[in-house]
């Protein structure tokens, strides 16, 4: 990675060196933050004393000369870094956030001059295009050749559309049999774009959904519940959150409990056992659950179609249910083992 590290500096080196006055580099430098931390156009127009405006005029104007000088292949060195990045890009789907095909040229984690390094290389490379950050998408870079920034936003914003549309996460399979691309890694790169969109186990959804961006504990439970699709003891959740790849995984199993007891989407079906409440489980004792059975039944029902409907929502010891049915306030048998609501209930 050394060598690749060797070729995007001779690239940004060979790129500077076409700007003639001293002026103009140091706008460019500091602009891109080359050296350091980059800078807005009101911090270098107060160090050359001149105004915000005219130093937006001549950025503007150095990289059209810039563009110009890389299209008629004015800058040699700028041939080789286009290619390792075009290579790279290729692999990652034609398009990756800056941060991503840095890492990625680089072999590890880059600094914010080495990702603005190479933003300020594919501003004028002619076999490359740019992506500027705002609200809605992530600096990034694409090959030119399968589209320029405004078809590149406007793909990230078919597929934020779809699972809009959607009103749930959804795989790239998924979206890709919605979409007409030739690989689902395509799809997933242009996702990879959008400031409003997140994924979490390998589904996309919007970035404001606790399914794919879960921000506190609350919602971590859900993402674990959710991808286990079955119901879990409180410290189990605990111990899957402490294994998970969330940002922050450093719980305690009585800070899980606490937010599993406040939390309307969690229901406790056992001895510190939780579901979710979107499975069909419904809060309450069983004697509640019980009731609500015989409620919706048209017939008396015997002891073993009561204990196998509740266990559905509950896990408990039959036993337990057994002991329940015996409350005659609530319940009344009718014949030999069956059991109906108690007259006052009716």
């Amino acid at each position: 990675m050394e060598q690749n590290a060797e070729t995007l500096k001779k690239a940004i080196s060979g790129s500077l060196k076409i700007i003639e006055q001293e002026r103009e580099r140091e706008i460019i430098t500091r602009r891109f933050g080359l050296k350091g931390q980059r800078e807005t156009l009101e911090q270098i127009g107060e160090m050359l004393s001149i105004t915000r405006e005219r130093v937006r005029q001549l950025e503007k104007a150095i990289l059209i000369r810039l563009q110009i000088s890389a299209e008629e292949n004015q800058i040699p060195e700028l041939a080789a870094a286009e290619k390792l990045l075009v290579r790279n890009l290729t692999e990652m789907g034609r398009v990756a956030k800056l941060s991503s095909i840095a890492d990625k040229v680089y072999g590890r984690k880059t600094s914010s001059s080495e990702r603005m390094g190479i933003y300020f290389i594919a501003t004028f490379a002619k076999n490359l295009t740019i992506v500027e950050e705002n609200d809605k998408y992530y600096a990034a870079i694409g090959i030119a050749e399968y589209g320029n920034s405004r078809t590149i936003r406007e793909r990230v914003d078919a597929i934020v559309g779809i699972i809009k549309a959607n009103k749930q996460p959804m795989t790239i399979d998924e979206l890709d049999e919605k979409l007409d691309y030739e690989h689902p890694d395509h799809i997933k790169a242009i996702a990879s774009v959008s400031k409003l969109l997140a994924t979490l186990n390998n589904v996309w959804g919007l970035a404001k959904w606790p399914a794919v961006n879960p921000k506190n504990i609350r919602d971590k439970i859900y993402v674990i519940l959710e991808a286990k699709k079955e119901p879990m003891h409180f410290s189990d959740i605990a111990k899957a959150i402490k294994e998970s790849s969330f940002k922050r995984r450093n719980v305690t199993v009585q800070a899980i409990h606490n937010e599993l007891i406040k939390d309307s989407r969690y229901v406790l079906i056992g001895r510190g056992i939780y579901a979710l409440s979107s499975w069909g489980y419904k809060k309450g004792t069983i004697s509640d659950i019980i009731n609500s059975i015989l409620a919706k039944s048209e017939k008396p029902l015997t002891r073993e179609e009561i204990v196998k409907q509740v266990l559905k929502v509950r896990k408990v010891k039959e036993t337990t249910i057994l002991l329940n049915l015996q409350n005659k306030k609530l319940f009344k048998k009718t014949g030999k083992n069956a059991y109906t609501l108690a007259d006052i209930q009716k």
